[in-house]
């Protein structure tokens, strides 16, 4: 197996096909295919499905792929050791937050790791669905996930960050008296929800349904920063974690629900895997949530 192979069988998988995986590495597309019928011959597997136009891994391509990652950050760790000058640490620090996790706190953790090693770089992106924060993990996707407990994983540390608690934000004018609401008194106009899907969004949707309360929907969006912006609008409510709800108190009606909607939420990773820069991540992590 050589490395150009697994960097050509990793950019496939990434893109969904030869075309966008050639096109990103900068070579033909007869190259990339040629280098993955050497690998799939070596390992005696299939490595894709081939449907339509693109591409989708096999089983034993989605068992390659956390490995293949793992290789990849290995060496380009290696890389940028053996250039850095001075004995600073470098390379590159990959992590997924949910969208529902405090921005604050995720900031704060990113801005100390990079004060104390400033040759070393961090790439922040979306875990869309907080129920696939192991399979990310497993499949070398990222080296951390930041998510709402509970998470599953033997192997896995945690790390807590913190508590997140959500309130309500409804359209300006909305009659509410003072104080938390009770489920049970909650106003039936329209809300604004995320689609359903294993986060705490569904949990507190599972909450209000379960309090026997049938609002009616005025939006399913996929766009979570849009949500306040149409409450302000007067298309409905909605549910937002309590830094963003008060930050809209001048402009809109936000209350505290009762019983509280809080989750607790933590950095994830598998400390087998972690590169010389993810390390000092999580050491950095772990020392500032015990200061």
């Amino acid at each position: 197996m050589e490395l150009r192979q697994i960097e050509y069988f990793l950019a496939v998988v990434e893109h969904g096909g030869i075309g966008g995986a050639s096109a990103a590495l900068g070579v033909t597309q007869p190259t990339v295919s040629q280098a993955l019928r050497a690998l799939e011959r070596e390992l005696g597997v299939p490595l894709f499905h081939r449907i339509g136009r693109g591409m989708a891994p096999s089983s034993a391509g989605r068992a390659l792929v956390g490995s293949s990652r793992q290789i990849m950050r290995d060496i380009a760790a290696v890389d940028d050791a053996l250039s850095a000058e001075g004995g600073e640490l470098t390379g590159r620090v990959d992590v997924l937050a949910s969208p529902f996790v405090s921005g604050g706190v995720v900031t704060d953790l990113i801005t100390t790791f990079r004060t104390e090693n400033p040759s070393a770089t961090v790439r922040l992106g979306e875990l869309r669905e907080e129920s696939q924060a192991m399979t990310v993990l497993e499949e070398g996707r990222c080296e951390f996930v930041i998510t709402h407990l509970p998470t599953v994983g033997d192997d896995l540390d945690v790390v807590v960050l913190g508590e997140q608690e959500f309130w309500l934000v409804y359209p300006p004018g909305t009659d509410l008296p003072p104080g938390p609401v009770g489920l049970a008194d909650l106003p039936l106009i329209p809300m604004i929800i995320v689609p359903r899907g294993g986060s705490v969004a569904e949990e507190i949707a599972s909450a209000i349904r379960e309090a026997g309360v049938r609002f009616p929907l005025a939006v399913v969006s996929d766009h979570r920063e849009e949500r306040i912006p149409m409450v302000l609008a007067g298309i409905g409510g909605t549910l937002a974690e309590r830094r963003v709800a008060e930050a809209v108190a001048d402009r809109a009606v936000v209350r505290p629900v009762n019983p509280r909607f809080a989750r607790t939420f933590a950095l994830v990773f598998d400390p087998g895997t972690l590169s010389l820069a993810g390390q000092a991540f999580a050491d950095i992590a772990r020392r500032v949530t015990t200061d």
